[in-house]
C-alpha cells in the first residue's frame, strides 16, 4: 500500500511524544460507559445495530446484531456518554470493531484473562434466497442463490499505545446462482481492514463529563460506517463489503459532546478472484461534524463530502471513462421530542461537474416514528425519501444524486431501488412480543424523481464489472411514466442464542408504469432476437430468504 511508508514514518516520529495524561485504570471511568439510549433497536440485517459509546469498551454480550432486552439501570454508576442513538430504521452505523469482535480476555476462559489488549473475532452468514420473475435481470423465472461469508478480525490495542493495529479477512462466495456473479456477491480471500493507528488517549483533555478527548490517526485499508449510512456504509445486507485505502483523522469520540472526522481515501475496487486493488482514478474524501452536547434533544452532524475522478479510458462504465468532481455540502439532525415522537432528517446538495455536465442535484430525508410504551414494544415509523434525477438528458445539467457508497437495502429489501432519482414514502410498524422474536412490516411506493431518467438496477442496469448495461433501464422521452411500483415487507427475527440470530423474509413488489412499460418495450425473447432480450412478464415479483448468521466466538 502507498500509505504504508508514510505510516511508518509517522510512527517514528511518534515515539518522541508523551500522552498528555496516562491512561485512567479506575473502573468507575472505564471509556464506553451504557448511554441512556442504548435500547437496542432492530436495523438493516435484522439486528440490533448496536454501536457503543466508545471505540475503548465493546459490550461484548451484544456483540451479534440481534433482539437484545433492555438493560437494567446500574446506579451505582453514572452515564457520562453524550452520544445518542437514533430510532430510525437502520441509520445507526455499525461499531468499531465489528460486533462480532471481543476482547480476548471475554471468550470464558481462564488463561485468557489477561488479554485484555488482544481483539478476536469469528463470524460466519449463510443467506438462501428465492426469487421469482427479479425485475433487475432481463430474464425472468426464478433463482435460488446461496451466499456464505465469512469473517476473521485481528486488533492490538493499548498494549503498545499509542500504536495500534487491526487486520479483518472476509471470504465472500456464492452457489446455486442462475446469473454470472458479480462484485456484489463474490469477492474471495481479501482484506476489509489492514491499518495502523496512533491513539493519543487524552490528546485533547476532557470534556464536561469527564470523558477523555483523544486524538486518532489511521491509516491503511479501512471498512467502516458513518453518519447515517446512506454515503459511508460497509453494506451489510450484502455478501460483499465496501472498503477503502487512505487516512483517517478524529479528533474526539463517540462518548464526547463534540467529534471531527476527517479523511482522505480511494475506494477499494472488489476483484473476484484476485487481490483487491485500490482505484487510483478515483478519491473520496470530507469533514464531518458531531455535536452531541444536548443529545437529550438533537444530535447535529454537519457535514462536507467530495470525490474527484479522472477518467479511465478502459473503464467498464461509461460513467468511469469520464472526468468528475462532485461536492456535497450536507447535515444531519435526530433526536425527540420530549415523549411524543422522535426524528431523524437531513439535506444534501451536489454541485461540480461531471464530464462535459455541470452536477446539480440534492437529496433529503426525514422519518418520524413514535415507540409505544407496551410490554411488546410496539412502533411506528413514516418516511420520505427524495434524490434528484437528471431533469433533461439534452442539457449541459446532470441533476441525478449520486449516493457515493452509501447502502442500498434499506430502501428497498429486494434492492430495486437506492438512493438515486427516487421519490420514496413508507410506513413501517416493528412489533417485539418475545425478548427473542421480532416483527416487521413495511408499506412502501416508488417513483422515479424524474421519468427521462434511470432506474438504477432495473433490468441489468447496474455499474456491476461484469455485467454489461443494456440500456433498457431508462426513457430519454419520459413517456413511460414514472411510477415505479409498491412493495410489502414484512420480516421475522429470531435471536435462539446470543450468539446466533435467524431471520426470514418475504417482499411482494407489484409493478408500476413505468416499469411494465420498460419491459413491453424492450426487444422480447419470444420474437427470437439474437442479441440481449427481455423476458416479457408482469413485472410483479416475491422475494423470499433465509439467513443464519453466527458469532463463533
Amino acid at each position: 500500500m502507498k500509505f504504508v511508508w508514510f505510516f511508518l514514518h509517522i510512527v517514528a516520529v511518534s515515539t518522541f511524544i508523551q500522552p498528555v495524561e496516562a491512561a485512567s485504570n479506575d473502573p468507575s471511568t472505564i471509556e464506553g460507559k451504557a448511554n441512556k439510549s442504548s435500547v437496542v433497536r432492530i436495523v438493516q440485517t435484522g439486528a440490533a445495530d448496536l454501536k457503543t459509546a466508545s471505540n475503548e469498551s465493546i459490550d461484548h454480550s451484544r456483540s451479534l446484531p440481534a433482539i437484545v432486552p433492555e438493560a437494567k439501570a446500574n446506579v451505582s454508576k453514572q452515564l457520562t456518554s453524550y452520544h445518542s442513538r437514533s430510532d430510525s430504521y437502520a441509520t445507526n452505523p455499525e461499531s468499531d470493531p465489528p460486533r462480532y469482535v471481543r476482547r480476548l480476555s471475554d471468550v470464558g476462559i481462564p488463561a485468557f484473562n489477561d488479554f485484555t489488549w488482544l481483539d478476536i473475532g469469528l463470524e460466519h452468514r449463510t443467506r438462501f434466497e428465492h426469487r421469482h420473475n427479479d425485475i433487475r435481470r432481463i430474464e425472468g423465472g426464478n433463482d435460488d442463490p446461496v451466499f456464505f461469508r465469512h469473517r476473521a478480525w485481528i486488533g492490538i490495542r493499548d498494549i503498545l499505545d499509542p500504536f495500534r493495529f487491526a487486520v479483518e479477512f472476509q471470504d465472500s462466495r456464492i452457489a446455486n446462482n442462475k446469473h454470472p456473479s458479480t462484485d456484489q456477491e463474490r469477492n474471495e480471500f481479501d482484506l476489509l481492514n489492514a491499518y495502523g493507528e496512533l491513539y493519543f488517549k487524552t490528546a485533547l483533555g476532557v470534556d464536561d463529563r469527564g470523558n477523555d478527548r483523544p486524538i486518532r490517526f489511521r491509516v491503511g485499508r479501512m471498512a467502516y460506517e458513518t453518519t447515517d449510512r446512506r454515503f459511508i456504509a460497509r453494506n451489510e445486507w450484502r455478501n460483499t463489503t465496501n472498503t477503502f485505502e487512505g487516512f483517517r483523522l478524529n479528533l474526539g469520540r463517540e462518548a464526547n459532546d463534540w467529534e471531527l472526522d476527517l479523511f482522505g481515501m480511494q475506494p477499494v475496487r472488489r476483484l473476484q478472484t484476485k487481490f483487491d486493488v485500490a482505484n487510483d482514478h478515483l478519491w473520496f474524501f470530507g469533514a464531518i461534524g458531531h455535536w452531541r452536547k444536548w443529545s437529550d434533544i438533537i444530535t447535529i452532524q454537519p457535514y462536507y463530502m467530495g470525490q474527484k475522478q479522472t477518467a479511465n479510458p478502459d473503464g467498464f462504465t461509461a460513467t468511469n471513462r469520464l472526468d468528475r468532481e462532485i461536492h456535497m455540502p450536507g447535515i444531519r439532525a435526530y433526536g425527540k421530542v420530549a415523549n411524543l415522537f422522535d426524528y431523524d432528517f437531513s439535506y444534501n446538495h451536489q454541485l461540480g461537474f461531471s464530464g462535459p455536465n455541470r452536477q446539480d442535484a440534492q437529496g433529503y430525508t426525514i422519518e418520524v416514528g413514535r415507540n409505544i410504551d407496551h410490554a411488546w414494544k410496539p412502533r411506528i415509523s413514516l418516511f420520505y425519501g427524495y434524490a434528484s434525477g437528471d431533469k433533461n438528458p439534452n442539457d449541459n445539467v446532470d441533476n441525478r444524486f449520486d449516493r457515493f457508497f452509501g447502502f442500498a437495502r434499506p430502501w428497498s429489501a429486494d434492492h430495486y431501488v437506492v438512493y438515486e432519482n427516487l421519490k420514496a414514502p413508507k410506513i413501517r410498524f416493528d412489533l417485539q412480543p418475545m425478548q427473542k422474536i421480532g416483527f416487521e412490516l413495511t408499506y412502501g411506493g416508488y417513483w422515479l424523481a424524474s421519468s427521462s431518467d434511470r432506474m438504477f438496477d432495473f433490468l441489468n442496469g447496474n455499474i456491476s464489472n461484469t455485467v454489461k448495461d443494456p440500456g433498457f433501464n431508462r426513457d430519454r422521452t419520459g413517456q413511460s411514466g414514472d411510477f415505479i411500483g409498491h412493495s410489502l415487507e414484512g420480516r421475522i427475527r429470531f435471536q435462539p442464542t446470543p450468539r446466533i440470530n435467524a431471520i426470514l423474509g418475504y417482499t411482494h413488489f407489484t409493478a408500476g408504469d413505468f416499469v411494465k412499460n420498460r419491459i413491453a418495450a424492450s426487444p422480447s425473447c419470444a420474437n427470437g432476437n439474437i442479441n440481449i432480450c427481455v423476458d416479457h412478464r408482469s413485472g410483479d415479483t416475491d422475494f423470499l430468504y433465509f439467513e443464519v448468521l453466527i458469532s463463533l466466538l
